[in-house]
């Protein structure tokens, strides 16, 4: 007898879902940065064009196929996309990028989230507002993260304990599931997210120029710098590129985890409205929020020259150096730090537990493993596959880990998927699908747009990486020859992880085929 599906409690409850996997940190550390630095206000003309031409079609077409493939029991990318293409025997094997790619995250993110809680427990205990320059903050954080030994910090230890709280917190809550883990901890997260957001941003908005003779430095030249458009910026393919390259980002798409969590709805549960409004929220989380904080903040404490080097100083800096040093010069600035790093931890989490999901649902569905037992193997290899993104952060894995799972993978996860649902599905079935159970028409010329221009821009961006840069990243060639060997073992590792996944997806297909035989020669 077949165990009941697990279900998701409410419409609302899968909504905050998929927003908390898609506003995580780059809402509030990536999308300033790539804004300031990709022409202000000009970059969301690029930003906008992708949303509508890549991000909503690919929100839309997960959401549908994701939902269909679950009507056949399946929960992860190789069973959805074989329930897309019955009669092909190669396709499941492609829905590994949908567990290969969010695994890869997976392998560096927590680390980093555990970051944000860190820094939340020191903004407290004043730590944090015992240092007094900007070169003590570098100097803090490296400490932390043991690549310098420091008065405060030695070794790895500190941040090796803050990631084993962090990854036992992400294994709790998915021990329990879609809806008593998961669905509960968004129900809870993402609201209180978008408050202490909220806070921050009215608290950034009224401050005033810390300096008398500098007085323009003020939040709303600030929000001026950030989105005031420079036009020229718009002939660098660039910067379309790095608009692109963010829409992927900050929607979660072409990992495999909107075709997870959709696959646990019903066959008449919308898909149309529930899918842009889970990305309307992203979009509110990084565009206004995001676009509130961190460069207006920066701008009134370091004013319009200083800036853009605060900007391209990247988003860690930006996160975990540059906004502590603001923090310490406003009134009461241990509480808004601590509200600040925990907005991130909350942004990380429901991040995070997203993307060990498609995992669990494989182990689960798949190879019909308990819940809790798979849940169990998940963290073991999740844990001890983190480990060199935490110990040789500093030889440059967790870079390399993130080039490969939050560029390259999730482009080419998403080109298979949208070819899949346009081409072999059929955009008329697809069509079909997307509308069942609606409780939004979509306008027509999203079919044209599925089907035609979102392929053309995906392929077109991996096309442009294999002929600009492909042969570079392969052959390691700005690696630092001592940080080779450590890059070169990172990558033989993840192409174990890919070989050992192909093997589990055949036993998979083999014990599936057995048991349908055994129930064909029963009946």
């Amino acid at each position: 007898m077949e165990k009941a599906r697990q279900r998701w409690g409410t419409r609302l409850g899968v909504i905050l879902a998929v927003a908390g996997s898609a506003v995580g940190l780059g809402n509030f550390l990536r999308f300033p940065v790539q804004a300031a630095k990709n022409g202000g206000g000009a970059f969301m003309i690029p930003y906008l064009v992708a949303l509508v031409l890549i991000g909503i079609p690919l929100v839309w077409a997960e959401w549908t196929a994701g939902r269909f493939g679950g009507g056949f029991g399946h929960t992860s990318a190789p069973g959805i996309f074989q329930s897309m293409w019955k009669k092909s025997r190669f396709i499941k094997y492609l829905g590994i990028f949908g567990i290969f790619g969010p695994f890869l995250i997976y392998m560096y993110y927590v680390y980093i989230e555990s970051w944000c809680l860190a820094y939340a427990y020191y903004s407290l205990t004043g730590q944090l507002a015992s240092i007094t320059s900007g070169g003590g903050f570098i100097e803090f954080l490296s400490g932390y993260q043991g690549i310098t030994e420091t008065g405060v910090f030695s070794g790895t230890l500190p941040g090796f304990v803050f990631f084993l709280i962090t990854f036992l917190l992400n294994m709790s809550v998915t021990y329990f599931g879609i809806k008593g883990g998961i669905e509960k901890l968004c129900n809870i997260a993402l609201p209180l997210l978008f408050f202490f957001g909220i806070v921050l941003a009215v608290r950034v908005i009224t401050l005033f120029a810390p300096d008398p003779l500098h007085p323009d430095w003020s939040s709303i030249n600030g929000l001026g710098f950030l989105w005031n458009p420079d036009f020229s910026a718009l002939k660098s393919a660039k910067v379309w590129l790095a608009a692109a390259g963010q829409i992927f980002f900050t929607l979660s798409v072409g990992m495999g985890v909107i075709l997870t969590y959709s696959s646990y709805l019903r066959k008449n549960d919308d898909v149309a409205l529930s899918g842009l409004a889970a990305a309307s929220t992203n979009e509110f989380a990084e565009v206004i929020i995001g676009g509130s904080l961190v460069i207006p903040a920066a701008f009134i404490f370091f004013g319009p020259e200083e800036i853009i080097t605060v900007a391209e100083s990247g988003a860690f800096n930006l996160g975990f150096v540059t906004m502590p040093q603001i923090f310490n010069q406003i009134p009461v600035g241990a509480l808004f730090g601590f509200l600040w790093f925990f907005m991130l931890f909350l942004a990380g989490i429901t991040s995070s537990i997203s993307i060990a999901q498609p995992s669990v649902a494989f182990l689960e569905d798949e190879l019909k493993i308990k819940r809790q037992s798979a849940v169990k193997i998940f963290g073991v290899v999740a844990f001890l596959l983190c480990q060199p993104a935490i110990w040789f952060m500093h030889r440059g894995v967790l870079g390399d880990l993130d080039f490969w799972g939050a560029n390259f993978i999730i482009v080419l996860g998403a080109t298979i998927e949208i070819i899949l649902l346009a081409w072999i599905f059929g955009i008329d079935k697809a069509w079909h699908e997307l509308h069942q159970g609606a409780d939004l028409r979509v306008p027509r010329v999203f079919r044209f747009i599925i089907k035609y221009i979102t392929p053309t821009c995906l392929l077109t961006i991996l096309i442009w990486w294999l002929i600009s840069d492909w042969w570079d990243t392969i052959t390691m060639k700005e690696v630092a020859s001592v940080d080779v060997p450590y890059i070169l073992g990172t990558r033989l590792l993840l192409l174990a992880l890919l070989g050992v996944l192909a093997i589990m997806v055949r036993v998979a297909w083999h014990r599936r085929k057995l048991t349908n035989a055994a129930e064909e020669a029963e009946s």
